[in-house]
């Protein structure tokens, strides 16, 4: 009969249990990453017109681009200013390639205005943050007029914020479920070693060294499993990119890696934590209560 040794209990079961549960918070952690950035995506969509005086030199026209390109509220692409300028005609063209009405020939002359369209970065899109910025351009020499379309923006937000917050709830939710399943999985591993526990107290062990190889080793099964759940999630990443290419426009590699990097660190810390609960439970019953 093989002799039963200190900390030693169904390893492949306790790591595919962990490895799953890793997977399935590491799996909603990325559709948490990708949703805000497809957020901060839509947000840096958000466009305002800035309507010009009319007249305006070619060198005050460079002038208010470098101005706007310098404001802190505008959102950059490739470390590129995203400024845009539309002249009166490419405003006269578009309006008749959307609407198919010349109204210059009627008219006799071009009512519109040379216009700069600016890109707002995400951090400043909120309703009041476009408010003020509405005002501060407009307080620009050269500037007409500022519009954006602020119904939409608000509908925007609004959708965002309470997105945002049901992903989050049920984010909390799956790490409270995760963390039992894992605590129960390991519990119901060190219930086999229950009367092993008993006797090394009865031969005057101490409490340290029995726990140490039990915590030594919930350790070790949660790096692993968060390794292989890593793993998992890197595979299924790279088939979606590959299958879905929009996909890569949502990739961000930094909080990917920060994700994998918690998935260890939760992998060994409950493992570990929910292993000493345990063998704390067992070191304090009785003879009785452990049948």
């Amino acid at each position: 009969m093989k002799k039963k040794k200190l900390g030693n209990y169904p390893h492949t079961m306790v790591v595919f249990s962990i490895t799953l549960a890793l997977f399935i918070i590491g799996l909603f952690g990325l559709l948490l990453i990708h949703a805000g950035k497809l957020s901060e995506k839509v947000r840096e969509n958000i466009e305002m017109q800035v309507y010009l005086e009319r007249d305006l030199t070619e060198v005050q026209l460079v002038r208010l681009k470098k101005t706007f390109a310098a404001k802190e509220y505008i959102a950059y692409r490739n470390d590129t200013a995203q400024v845009r300028f539309i002249s009166k005609e490419e405003g006269a063209k578009e309006f008749l390639s959307d609407t198919g009405e010349d109204y210059t020939a009627f008219l006799g002359d071009n009512p519109l205005r040379d216009a700069y369209v600016l890109n707002i970065d995400a951090d400043h899109s909120s309703s009041p943050n476009l408010k003020s910025i509405k005002l501060d351009l407009e307080d620009i020499e050269g500037v007409y007029e500022v519009q954006y379309v602020e119904s939409l923006i608000e509908s925007i937000n609004s959708n965002i914020k309470r997105i945002s917050i049901i992903l989050l709830g049920f984010a909390s939710i799956l790490v409270v479920v995760v963390i039992i399943l894992i605590n129960n999985t390991i519990k119901l591993a060190l219930y086999s070693q229950r009367f092993l526990i008993r006797s090394m107290q009865l031969v005057g062990a101490t409490s340290y060294f029995i726990q140490r190889p039990f915590l030594n080793r919930a350790a070790w099964q949660g790096i692993m499993s968060g390794i292989i759940a890593s793993a998992m999630l890197f595979a299924l990443m790279q088939y979606a990119y590959h299958e879905i290419s929009e996909l890569q426009l949502l990739r961000d590699d930094e909080q990917t890696y920060i994700l994998m990097g918690a998935l260890l660190l939760i992998g060994c810390i409950i493992g570990f934590l929910s292993s000493y609960r345990a063998v704390r439970k067992y070191l304090r019953l009785s003879l009785d209560e452990l049948y």
